[in-house]
């Protein structure tokens, strides 16, 4: 049985994390669900979902004290998730993520970054590259399609250096398959009524599976652009052939680079995506932020010193991931006995802390659904109350790719809009779909528009 088959048959099993949070994924507006179960029920409170007791934290105290003042008391939890990360760093707890993180952090120091600024260039010119084509034609675009590509042809330059082998359309659309709750439910269905004993390779999700898990091998195996002495990729290769890191075996080094392909990429992805629908519906930001490009830079192409000035330009991103944060919810599991907001939590029990309730609760934001991005600008920010703001979590688990993600989106941001201007064609308003991230249920088309 191959690996990919093996993991098919994991599709749709009740115990799948995928099959237990059909009903509430499945909803019109889950987020505007949680919002109203917190306001009736407080900022801690129990849901029971098949065997299991789920914890729905909102309050900063309570989400401090998972991620920061009791955080070796509740492991990450990614069930359900094996096939897309493996064993990688974001799946694991204790003294092995410690030995696998820590030779990775140098490569994620923003010390680092302008080093990577002519490889994101690089990628950011491919992309007006193909707007631009995109806008000749006409064509209505998935714009979280475009996105991806882009987020992904900049982790592979800059940290790979490698060009991406692979095309990002058809990753995106087989990761989405794997990961899209409707499919899980299906295969479930049929199992129930004895259609299907076992999932067959040809099932979509099954495909999206084995796709997934030819990239590591593309990658390694393709072609460096500029033969880099210190890459994330090299560092890797090495450590799985020093005796002095057991820990960094063949398949360790796999499910890292599937870790950056996915997790390192869908952040930045949903980022530009929600910005440009954002901007749509508020074409005068998307003009500051063109006049802010031509103030700072004018025609030239921006240097590593003027995205560091394009302040206007990163709170707009910052306040887009304030109301869209890509991880709506940051899933533990306590390990051993705790108290929080009055309830006894027992071992195995859930926590969901949701980013997204405590960047909604006017305890918190002034006007928060309203969007001001003016609120990130220098001068107001030091008002903010800390652990409010979470769109990269807290604590030693920050993510460590979290920096980097907002340089990509800032850049791409100032690159693409002086040059296009983005028409939302869906047929309303975008929805939720809150699976692992906060994704637009149905997606998000658009055109791309070439500016005179």
């Amino acid at each position: 049985m191959t690996e990919a088959h093996a993991y098919a048959q994991t599709l749709g099993e009740e115990q799948s994390v995928w099959f237990k949070i059909s009903p509430f994924v499945s909803a019109d507006n889950p987020m505007e669900i949680l919002m109203r179960m917190s306001e009736k029920r407080g900022s801690c409170f129990p849901v029971r979902l098949k065997s299991e007791k789920i914890y729905f934290l909102s309050d900063i105290e309570h989400i401090r004290h998972v991620l920061v003042d009791n955080v070796d008391n509740y492991n990450k939890y990614f069930e359900g998730l094996k096939p897309v990360f493996g064993k990688a760093m974001i799946t694991i707890d204790g003294a092995l993520w410690q030995k696998i993180r820590k030779p990775q952090q140098p490569f994620f120091h923003p010390g680092v970054y302008e080093e990577y600024f002519p490889h994101l260039m690089a990628a950011a010119r491919s992309k007006i590259d193909e707007w631009s084509d995109l806008a000749a034609s006409g064509e209505e675009v998935e714009i979280l399609e475009q996105t991806w590509g882009l987020a992904a042809d900049m982790a592979c330059r800059a940290l790979f250096d490698r060009e991406m082998p692979f095309n990002p359309q058809a990753v995106f659309g087989a990761v989405k398959a794997y990961t899209d709750v409707a499919n899980h439910k299906a295969i479930r269905t049929r199992k129930m009524s004895g259609e299907v004993d076992e999932v067959s390779d040809d099932e979509e999700a099954a495909q999206a599976i084995a796709a997934w898990l030819s990239l590591p091998d593309a990658i390694s195996g393709a072609k460096p652009i500029d033969h880099r002495e210190k890459t994330l990729l090299k560092m890797l290769q090495d450590a799985q052939g020093d005796p002095d890191a057991p820990e960094f075996d063949r398949q360790q080094v796999l499910d890292e680079i599937k870790q950056y392909l996915w997790a390192g990429t869908e952040t930045t992805a949903l980022t530009l995506g929600w910005i440009f629908y954002l901007l749509h519906r508020h074409p005068d930001v998307a003009e500051k932020i063109r006049r802010e490009g031509e103030e700072v830079y004018g025609d030239r192409e921006p240097t590593w010193d003027d995205i560091q000035k394009l302040n206007y330009t990163r709170a707009v991103m910052l306040e887009t991931l304030r109301l869209y944060p890509p991880a709506w919810a940051l899933m533990r599991t306590a390990a051993q006995r705790d108290e929080i907001g009055g309830y006894q939590i027992e071992p195995s029990d859930k926590m969901v802390l949701s980013p997204y309730m405590v960047h909604h609760n006017p305890k918190y934001w002034e006007n928060p659904d309203v969007f001001d991005p003016g609120r990130f600008l220098p001068g107001r920010i030091k008002k903010r109350v800390k652990y409010s703001y979470l769109p990269f979590g807290a604590g030693k688990r920050f993510c460590l790719g979290g920096q980097l993600s907002q340089l990509e989106t800032v850049l791409a941001l100032t690159m693409l809009l002086r040059r296009f201007r983005l028409e939302y064609v869906g047929d309303g308003p975008a929805k939720f779909s809150a699976s692992v991230m906060l994704t637009p249920k149905g997606g998000l088309p658009f055109r791309v528009h070439k500016l005179s």
